[in-house]
């Protein structure tokens, strides 16, 4: 009696007339959006303006895809290169290949560029989104899942992951190392938040841990996949990044604590935060200025409006005043 495996989808796309909607694009939106809407609380919570966060995705994003593909296609370069291989799928993103340490280094460089255009301190923002980075990872790992691809070794448990036969996969029940890894995110996140309010992390440290964490995850799962890769004294390329990458991030977390201990007190600038109190007292300003000129004429600044400064005085007899004023009220309901 066969046990109820995890099934892999039959496509990966679904076709709406001639527009294709990949699930795997899907995934890596959503991951996004998450990230940005997480962000985004944590920024506000510790003193920043709503929408900065996503100011600074913009640059940092569109970064962070070019790196991913560009450490996938690097390190993976025999399937784009090699004899017999088109190099223009090198380019097709949609059918999946994102490296997270690309993704994470160009990402940063867009957020930094993005930060010194608002005048804010990198570790501060990068602190604020990294739960939302490793949520966003975990519902990209989904789009794995679409492609049947970056599955573990094989196993009979009951929640392996059915393969079908296709381009350089057999058909068969693997490890679902996506599923691990998605999860392992999800408690990264979780962690991240905890230590956050339970230690009060500043200045990267928050991200550092983030970085930390999932390194030690990926390290074992990457371990356990069974696709083509690069090894390195018997193990895989990706787990010695995920050591040294890893073991950077605490040696990180231990001196920063030492040299700059604490949070942030500030993380964007007082202009920003103060842009539309700012605005608010400028126009009281102006007002007031009005007041003080009416006052020096002998008048209010409601009888300083222009024009009527030296307009003469309405000696309109009493009676016709009341006789317009009769005729007003009476066209006044006729139009009701």
């Amino acid at each position: 009696m066969d046990l109820a495996f995890i099934p892999s989808p039959s496509t990966g796309v679904i076709h709406l007339g001639p527009i294709p909607l990949r699930g795997y694009a899907f995934c890596i939106i959503i991951g996004v959006f998450v990230a940005v809407w997480l962000g985004n609380k944590r920024w506000i919570a510790r003193g920043g303006t709503a929408g900065t966060v996503a100011d600074i995705a913009v640059w940092a994003v569109p970064f962070g895809l070019v790196g991913g593909r560009l450490y996938h296609v690097i390190t993976d370069y025999q399937l784009y290169f090699s004899e017999g291989e088109n190099w223009v799928d090198a380019f097709k993103i949609w059918e999946g290949g994102l490296g997270i340490w690309g993704a994470v280094a160009l990402g940063a460089v867009g957020a930094w560029i993005g930060c010194r255009r608002r005048g804010i301190p990198l570790p501060a923002y990068a602190d604020a989104i990294a739960p939302g980075i490793a949520l966003a990872q975990a519902v990209g790992r989904w789009g794995n899942w679409f492609n049947q691809e970056l599955y573990g070794k094989p196993t009979d448990l009951p929640w392996g992951l059915e393969i079908s036969a296709g381009t350089n996969r057999v058909e068969g029940v693997y490890h679902p190392t996506f599923l691990y890894e998605s999860l392992w995110c999800v408690g990264v996140a979780l962690l991240v938040i905890w230590a956050d309010r339970r230690f009060k992390l500043g200045h990267g440290r928050a991200f550092a841990l983030y970085v930390a964490a999932y390194c030690a995850g990926r390290a074992w799962i990457e371990y356990m996949r069974v696709d083509e890769a690069h090894h390195i004294l018997g193990l895989r390329l990706n787990v010695w990044t995920a050591i040294i990458v890893g073991l950077l991030a605490v040696a990180y977390i231990v001196i920063s604590a030492k040299v700059r201990p604490g949070r942030e007190e500030t993380v964007e600038p007082k202009k920003a935060v103060d842009g539309e109190t700012a605005g608010k007292a400028e126009h009281a300003d102006e007002a007031d200025s009005a007041d003080e000129a009416a006052a020096a004429d002998g008048g209010s600044a409601e009888d300083a409006a222009p024009g009527d400064a030296d307009a003469p005085a309405d000696e309109t007899p009493v009676e016709d005043v009341k006789d317009k004023d009769g005729a007003g009220n009476g066209a006044g309901a006729g139009g009701r």
